[in-house]
């Protein structure tokens, strides 16, 4: 992609503003509503706003767009304090920089649901001080106080007169009045954009095709790279003969980097073709001969080990004792490919004096590390050498926060001296993600003899994902990786005596984060044994849940609400159930209703109830987009997920082994938000944990039969 293209002079221009360097702007296809003509210097009053003179904002969006919403949801609360007019809005991804670091992770990165959590009170505040100084300079031009002015929809005006300035006409003298400590935000009942329904800025060039993908990266002369990698994990390069994939026409350039072998052609479908021709030999990985069976011994192996403490409440195990009925069970779920719908891939042009990077990332800098930083150390070029273009990123879930689809196309263009297109294939992407981690839990829980639970006890097995980034973070705190135990150490039940223990199990598969990453799994298996010691103590599984969150009122509220505009209790029609769910994850409290029926032997979910509490809403429209997402990626992982190992081989390549809920599976999600004044909470992830666990549960409800291990397999099923 570069500016010189004719295809993209629409979306990329460099534009100088006097006194404040330069900025290179990466304009976002369909997402600008009409070109800029700049007649002077542009209004910046910080890093994440420029106001032209032709009255356009520009505002820099330092979050990556994966599909929640963030080039809309994060121009509304600057906007808002602003009082823009949004009919001028243009967006613009952020370049990699130290003024856009995620104040969650110190780095600059988009995840953990935190990108309205974070930015919500400095984007407020970025939008009410440049409001004060286009204030200040109007009331400068009239000769009145800043009180006797107002704002709205991009004038400020005098209040109770006629006299008005454009911000446009306010650029210069804005620019010239001193950036205020401190101002005064709005109060929300005043609000005309956050909390609203405001239409995406980026659904026009999604639909239309314009929308620019890291796949769709392009500059002249730009070279097609695919990677042949070891199918046995752990295995690297020992040799190669690259005569015959030089042979196919097309094929420019065959080169070793640290993933395995490249193959550089003029186009994708010859790449491919060399890579087939390709022969390539490996070491021999520790992995060899590892199946998915003995990954799974190992884990139950080690649920015999008391682990690192994780939660600590009262007496449990003398509790457990002294209990006049125990419940036990073990659950089991597998390691889980991301499948983004876009593959991995990555543009990058290594010259002599700097590197530019087109890339689909949620991981752009900081601390020597992101895409900026891997390419300095990969050039040995200073960062700022190193430019990051940030696309369109066609699904994350996590996994693009990874560097290594970087690092092939950086290692490629190094080699070649020329721009190269990195591209994976579905069965690249699926057979060499770094996977949501497999577990094992085991479980106990005690009543008391009126029903009470009065103990319960988990001991979780799995790989630690956080021991990948000691050297960022420092040592596990206390040795326990606190992402291996969210959803089940911090469930709110009023259980007096409460154990979580966390053991480690290092198997040699690669793992990273996925979408809503501990919770995902743990919420499956505490909420599933909930359900179980429910049934155990005679209880309806709402209200023994509901009586047991007595002092968590926002896990209560979710819980209640939708279990009512679900008809909770309420007769179905034959052969249907209902199951239940609550999960409190990334500052977000999430109830969910599964309503299922057995069709053909299969599981069939017909109706979801999902009830979110959020804190202060800033898009409802996007919030109950993010919802159903969630509910389809959970529901696709509860029903068809599993990563399996043969020979250290992962077995499953494409959709057709690794399949995801098809269109005519999936079941109408209704999206109830809870209002509130509370500080906001992440919505991308919150919505997955509560699925599973509420399908399963439904389950229960309907066939009998205790689904503890996922995918779900139903009695009589091959597994």
């Amino acid at each position: 992609m570069s500016a010189d293209n004719p295809t993209r002079r629409d979306f990329m221009r460099a534009s100088i503003a006097a006194g404040a360097g330069l900025t290179l702007a990466v304009y976002l296809p369909g997402c600008s509503p009409r070109a800029a003509v700049v007649s002077g210097p542009p209004f910046v009053p910080n890093a994440w706003l420029r106001i032209g003179t032709d009255g356009v904002v520009t505002v820099v969006v330092d979050k990556s767009e994966m599909g929640q919403g963030v080039l809309t949801s994060l121009p509304q609360m600057i906007m808002e304090e602003l009082d823009g007019d949004w009919a001028t809005v243009r967006i613009e991804e952020a370049p990699a920089g130290p003024q856009y670091v995620n104040p969650a992770f110190g780095l600059q990165g988009t995840g953990g649901s935190t990108s309205v959590r974070v930015s919500m009170m400095p984007l407020r505040e970025a939008g009410a001080k440049a409001r004060a100084m286009l204030v200040a300079a109007a009331a400068q031009k009239w000769g009145i106080a800043p009180d006797a002015c107002s704002t709205a929809n991009g004038y400020v005006l005098e209040t109770g007169k006629r006299r008005k300035l454009g911000y446009g006409e306010l650029t210069v003298a804005a620019a010239a009045m001193p950036v205020p400590e401190k101002v005064t935000l709005k109060d929300p009942k005043d609000f005309k954009l956050i909390g609203k329904p405001v239409k995406r800025l980026d659904l026009k060039g999604k639909v239309n095709g314009t929308a620019g993908f890291g796949i769709d990266a392009h500059t002249d002369g730009v070279l097609i790279a695919v990677v042949a990698r070891s199918p046995v994990l752990g295995s690297s390069v020992t040799g190669f003969d690259d005569k015959p994939a030089l042979a196919v026409p097309g094929v420019k350039r065959v080169v070793q980097v640290d993933s395995g072998v490249a193959v550089v052609a003029t186009g994708y479908w010859a790449a491919m073709k060399g890579r087939e021709a390709l022969q390539v030999s490996w070491s021999k990985s520790p992995m060899a001969g590892v199946s998915s069976a003995d990954l799974s011994a190992k884990l139950k192996a080690l649920s015999a080990k008391p682990g690192v403490k994780a939660r600590h409440d009262g007496d449990p195990a003398g509790a457990l004792r002294r209990a006049s009925k125990r419940v036990e069970a073990t659950y089991e779920v597998p390691y889980l490919a991301h499948a983004t719908m876009e593959p991995m891939n990555c543009t990058a042009w290594v010259q002599a004096d700097k590197c530019t990077i087109w890339a689909p990332t949620q991981f752009q800098s900081g601390g020597g590390l992101g895409v900026q930083g891997i390419a300095a150390k990969l050039t040995g070029l200073p960062e700022s050498a190193v430019t990051v273009h940030t696309t369109f990123l066609g699904g994350g879930f996590g996994r693009r926060f990874e560097l290594d689809f970087v690092i092939d196309a950086v290692q490629v263009s190094k080699a070649v001296g020329e721009p190269v297109k990195v591209i994976w294939s579905r069965e690249d992407d699926v057979r060499h993600d770094y996977f949501r981690p497999a577990s094992y839990s085991k479980l106990a829980a005690g009543l008391d003899a009126s029903g009470k639970p009065v103990a319960w006890s988990q001991t979780i097995v799995c790989p630690s994902i956080m021991s990948r980034f000691t050297m960022v973070f420092g040592p596990l705190p206390n040795g326990l990786d606190a992402s291996s135990v969210e959803g089940a150490a911090n469930i709110a039940y009023a259980i007096p005596n409460l154990h979580c223990g966390w053991v480690n199990a290092d198997l040699g598969v690669p793992i990273g984060f996925w979408r809503s990453v501990g919770n995902s799994q743990n919420a499956f298996v505490a909420e599933g044994f909930m359900d179980e010691v429910a049934h155990a103590a005679g209880a309806d599984p709402y209200e023994f849940r509901r009586n047991l969150l007595a002092s968590a009122p926002r896990h209560r509220g979710v819980l209640e609400l939708a279990a009512t505009k679900a008809g909770w209790g309420t007769p179905l029609p034959q052969g249907r159930a209902r199951g239940i769910a609550v999960v409190e994850s990334f500052g977000s409290y999430v109830a969910e209703v599964a309503e299922v029926s057995i069709e053909n032997g299969k599981v069939r979910v017909h109706r979801v109830v999902c009830a979110v509490d959020c804190g202060v809403v800033v898009n409802p429209d996007i919030i109950a987009a993010q919802m159903e997402s969630a509910v389809v990626y959970g529901l696709t992982a509860a029903l068809y997920g599993k990563i399996t190992l043969e020979n250290g081989a992962v077995v499953q390549g494409n959709f057709d082994s690794y399949p995801m809920l098809r269109m005519n599976e999936m079941p109408v999600v209704e999206v109830h938000i809870v209002p509130s004044t509370e500080g906001p909470g992440g919505v991308g992830e919150p919505g997955t944990p509560p699925i599973a666990p509420a399908v399963v549960n439904a389950i229960f409800a309907l066939t009998g039969q205790r689904i503890r291990t996922l995918p779900i397999v139903l009695q009589g099923q091959s597994g």
